[in-house]
């Protein structure tokens, strides 16, 4: 009896809106499509063989994975503990195995094992496919219900076996969960071969887009620029995005107040995203940003107004791709929508989903100067950071050094009396 009131009432809620009866629509009637719902539903609690699983919680449940998960890869619903776990990582802290997961051509896969977690150290890399969890194939999995069989106490146990596409090898890793604290700035300094000479040469590098970024760059800028730094290369590599206002915040540390960073376009009103119009940032020195086929979502946010704006030279390669808005809608029972509501635009108006940004100077690199880029961030291992070969960053210092002896040479303006 509740849920046939709770059908009517939704059934209202569709009059309420509006719902016109052309001929156009009965075709995709909701009072008929609602009906065949309901009909299913009452045919699984009468004869399905298992009754533990056909509560109306259960098969709503199911229902609207189903749903989301059809529309594309990064609707979502998510359960209650689902909704939980994604506010826990926007506050950079959380239990697993520290793996952002995408899903591509219907294989989960590995977006970006964040660094100095146990994913990170186990020699997980971008591009990993999972194929099974502690044995259980994850060809079924939604990126939710893995992410859920990958968290869990501290201290326990996951194997995952992994498909490397680049090398056709599979392989069980052993990863043992831990806390996951997950610092966004990391690696700020000058250059090491720039440290005792002039243009001195900036470092900082973002691993992701959370509450304190904005922060915890400004504090980092501040301090190479108390030790003399002329110019920055800011790296945004394998960062595979966060909060939106994180990656506006951070474009505030750049460019002028009330700045257009990037807009948004769908079904909804278009909406445009700003920097502060309190912002009192004057860092007017040259910029590099780092890009790479992982940089995705905010990243790619902070890249293309950067670049769109004229305040920073792009060297790597072009971006992930990921420019559409996810908008995500408590429940009454604590769960969650996550839905596609928009797509990004940079300031020129240029699409991010599925394009991604374009770097001025394209670099690329061997897949054993990846490797070993990756794996000299990882604890123990490396003497410096970033290391010496990388032939990206080396593009970008070249690059910013040409703006710098450019300026210099450029004689005055005269001014006309």
């Amino acid at each position: 009896m509740r849920y046939l009131l709770f059908l009517t009432m939704l059934v209202a809620c569709f009059s309420a809106r509006g719902e016109k009866t052309q001929s156009s629509e009965k075709e995709d009637s909701p009072y008929e499509q609602l009906e065949i719902l309901t009909r299913a539903m009452q045919l699984i609690r009468q004869d399905y063989v298992n009754d533990s699983k056909t509560s109306y919680k259960d098969l709503t449940y199911s229902a609207l994975h189903g749903m989301l998960d059809n529309l594309d890869p990064h609707s979502q619903f998510m359960e209650p503990k689902d909704f939980k776990n994604m506010q826990e990582d926007t506050k950079s802290e959380f239990a697993g195995l520290g793996v952002t997961l995408t899903q591509k051509s219907g294989i989960l896969t590995i977006l970006h094992p964040m660094e100095d977690t146990p994913g990170f150290e186990a020699g997980l890399l971008p591009g990993d496919q999972i194929l099974k969890i502690n044995g259980e194939s994850t060809e079924k999995l939604n990126i939710n219900s893995a992410i859920d069989k990958l968290r869990g106490k501290a201290g326990e146990k996951v194997t995952l076996t992994i498909n490397r596409p680049s090398t056709s090898q599979v392989k069980d890793f052993e990863i043992v969960r831990a806390i996951i604290k997950v610092p966004s700035v990391k690696d700020a300094q000058i250059l090491p071969s720039f440290e005792k000479t002039r243009p001195r040469i900036g470092y900082v590098r973002i691993t992701q887009f959370n509450e304190p970024t904005a922060t915890e760059l400004a504090t980092a800028l501040n301090n190479l620029e108390k030790s003399g730094m002329d110019a920055l290369v800011l790296d945004l590599r394998y960062n595979p995005g966060g909060l939106l206002g994180s990656a506006v915040d951070v474009c505030g540390e750049f460019v002028e107040p009330n700045t257009l960073v990037v807009s948004t376009e769908g079904r909804t009103p278009s909406r445009e995203y700003r920097t502060s119009a309190k912002s009192t940032s004057q860092r007017e020195y040259p910029i590099a940003v780092l890009t790479n086929y992982a940089s995705a979502s905010g990243s790619e946010i902070v890249a293309g107004a950067l670049k769109d704006l004229g305040r920073a030279l792009l060297v790597g390669e072009t971006t992930f791709g990921k420019g559409s808005v996810q908008s995500v809608v408590s429940l009454p029972d604590g769960s969650a929508a996550r839905l596609t509501t928009a797509r990004y635009f940079t300031p020129s108006r240029n699409l991010i989903h599925e394009h991604g940004v374009s770097p001025h100077i394209r670099a690329t690199l061997t897949s054993d100067q990846e490797t070993a880029l990756l794996r000299s961030r990882r604890k123990g291992e490396g003497a410096t950071t970033p290391p010496p070969a990388d032939p990206q960053l080396n593009r970008a210092v070249d690059a910013l050094q040409a703006v710098i002896l450019s300026a210099q040479s450029t004689p005055p303006r005269q001014i006309k009396k």
